[in-house]
């Protein structure tokens, strides 16, 4: 059974200077979510240029709809993206972008149409008043029950009061080694001496933080050595990278791709092992390509297949 999921936030270009991709976290979930079979509606905001058109006909591309799309005189969502020659990059966040400029109203109107059984939202689009309001919104107006799926995104412009809001209002948060830390600074009493992810002191300052703030499960992506689940009922769960592409490209979109197989398993009643591991597969083979999704949707077909979509 399906679960559909409302995707709040940015859709814009990562500008690699030589070529501009269609990118955004909470728009890369939502295209691997629409792929892979389940219903998705992303709530965003794009200019009326020629960018928000080419990020218009990406919508079609893949099938979602538009009914959450707004549009407004502001320019088109863009990241200036560099490469740091390790197959990492750095993300240069320009200002004063559509996707700031969310309207509340309309955003409140799509999600009760919809009716989500989740909303996905991160912490970038709510570096703005409007667009922060809007999220509230959406989340006050959902109904009871309704998951809530954090994926932090520690980007230019978004403070300590935006996480810890965030986090209040989450159920699931997504996390990197290097956003974990963060949060350990913030919100830990005594941070541990080292971040070695299977020792006790990084896993009860951890659980700390979570009872905290009512957190149920907390997702550490790894990179190359997969990822860690620690949930609110005692569940420990780590699992290892098994997939490698036969040609690394770039990481780009690899913590998207994993957020998003591991929303959809949990909406298809996978077990914690499974989803994660085909969330590690799936995040890995996004790293053969260059971009945060597949350049061609019929990448999608083997998973599909594969899982029994």
């Amino acid at each position: 059974m399906a679960d559909r999921v409302l995707v709040f936030g940015e859709a814009l270009l990562d500008d690699f200077g030589d070529r501009q991709i269609p990118g955004g976290a909470p728009f890369n979930v939502a295209r691997n979510l629409t792929a892979l079979g389940n219903p998705a509606l992303m709530v965003t905001r794009v200019g009326n240029d020629a960018p928000g058109e080419r990020l218009r006909e990406e919508f079609t591309r893949f099938g979602m709809s538009a009914e959450g799309l707004q549009h407004g005189a502001e320019p088109t969502g863009r990241v200036l993206v560099e490469r740091d020659g390790g197959g990492g990059h750095r993300f240069h966040i320009l200002a004063e972008q559509a996707y700031d400029h969310i309207e509340a109203a309309a955003a409140v109107d799509v999600m009760r149409a919809f009716s989500p059984s989740t909303v996905y939202f991160g912490t970038l689009a709510q570096r703005a008043p409007a667009s922060r309001a809007a999220l509230a919104a959406v989340l006050a107006g959902a109904e009871a029950g309704t998951g809530r799926f954090l994926d932090l995104n520690l980007r230019d412009g978004v403070d300590e009061a935006v996480v810890f809001n965030s986090l209040q209002q989450a159920a699931t948060v997504k996390v990197n080694e290097e956003e974990l830390q963060a949060l350990f600074a913030w919100y830990c009493h005594t941070c541990p001496d080292t971040m070695d992810i299977d020792g006790a002191a990084v896993e009860a300052e951890a659980r700390a933080m979570m009872h905290n703030f009512s957190i149920e499960g907390l997702l550490v992506t790894l990179g190359e050595r997969g990822a860690l689940y620690f949930g609110a009922d005692g569940a420990r769960v780590l699992a290892p990278q098994e997939f490698k592409p036969s040609r690394f490209v770039d990481s780009v979109g690899a913590g998207d791709a994993f957020a998003a197989v591991f929303l959809l398993g949990r909406a298809r009643g996978w077990d914690l092992p499974q989803t994660l591991q085909r969330a590690n597969a799936f995040a890995g083979a996004v790293c053969g390509f260059a971009g945060a999704v597949a350049p061609d949707t019929g990448f999608y077909t083997q998973w599909r297949d594969a899982w029994g979509l």
